[in-house]
């Protein structure tokens, strides 16, 4: 059996598409098409439902997928080993995060472990979602409450504190606010309501009852940039919001606390690159830990 081709079966099995995991890859489409057909015929037995709107693994290819993602576990875990032997930090770590998190506190701290490194990949993905480690779509990730299945690495990160926030060219305009009550009629930036992937984002939804007129953004940074720019009131996380003197924080007695929760997978965090990137992820967000958890 030609490891190659079950790579690239692998790869097409986790994407779902053909041309999905062709551009993962780096392939032609045509390419990929070609060695599943040759593993096929090699195997004499059919893997994958080809449809035009993707592939689904046959009963067999199931059995292959676990297989091939046992042998990947080994190579990786050798690889690791071999690598400890060597000074430099190589190869490509992806790093999946809540957008919050990843644009306002990791892409700059991470930026700086990738300089430090030459030779380090470091794929920053900051995105309002979950991120399966099982199917490698991150080496670490970053989620908002704890995983309640799969074989993970997990601990702990920080807690983390949210609050109401306008600027001031908002208050001058519309006028100050000193009680929830007078939150009525004012626009409330806050999230989508389809894009909520966990119920950590539940925290505005009180106030949404008090406030009747929404601007619903996709992410973290679209309502931060909605609320500096003056256009309505929202809840921010605490240290984005205090690198931006144009804010204004409201309503002191009214605070969320949450959680960030760092997971890695067994079979990839013994890996040098990993145990780097992991390691300088709790100690950033330990040295300034305060700025997380209070004003």
């Amino acid at each position: 059996m030609d490891w190659e081709q079950v790579r690239i079966f692998l790869e097409v099995a986790r994407a779902g598409q053909i041309l999905k995991a062709a551009k993962h890859l780096r392939l032609n489409h045509a390419t990929v098409a070609r060695q599943l057909t040759a593993l096929e015929k090699g195997l004499n037995v059919k893997l994958l439902e080809r449809r035009t709107s993707g592939s689904t693994l046959t009963a067999a290819g199931e059995a292959l997928v676990a297989a091939a993602e046992r042998a990947e576990s080994e190579f990786l875990k050798v690889g690791g080993s071999i690598g400890r032997a060597n000074e430099a930090i190589t190869g490509t770590v992806r790093v999946g995060a809540p957008d919050g998190l990843g644009n306002y506190f990791l892409a700059d701290r991470l930026g700086a472990l990738a300089a430090r490194h030459p030779g380090l990949v470091i794929q920053l993905v900051p995105l309002p979602r979950t991120f399966s480690l099982s199917r490698r779509e991150a080496d670490v990730a970053i989620t908002l409450e704890p995983p309640k299945q799969g074989r993970l690495i997990l601990s702990k990160l920080t807690n983390y504190t949210l609050s109401v926030y306008a600027a001031e060219s908002y208050l001058s305009r519309e006028g100050s606010i000193g009680s929830q009550s007078e939150l009525a009629g004012r626009l409330f930036v806050t999230h989508v309501e389809d894009f909520v992937y966990s119920r950590a984002l539940d925290y505005a939804s009180a106030l949404g009852r008090l406030m009747s007129r929404r601007y619903e953004c996709g992410s973290v940074v679209a309502q931060m940039e909605a609320v500096r720019s003056g256009h309505g009131i929202g809840v921010l996380h605490d240290y984005a919001a205090r690198r931006y003197p144009e804010l204004r924080r409201l309503l002191p007695d009214v605070r969320f606390v949450r959680s960030y929760w760092l997971t890695s997978h067994p079979d990839t965090h013994e890996t040098r690159r990993v145990q780097e990137v992991h390691r300088f992820i709790v100690a950033s967000v330990k040295a300034v830990r305060s700025s997380f958890e209070s004003n």
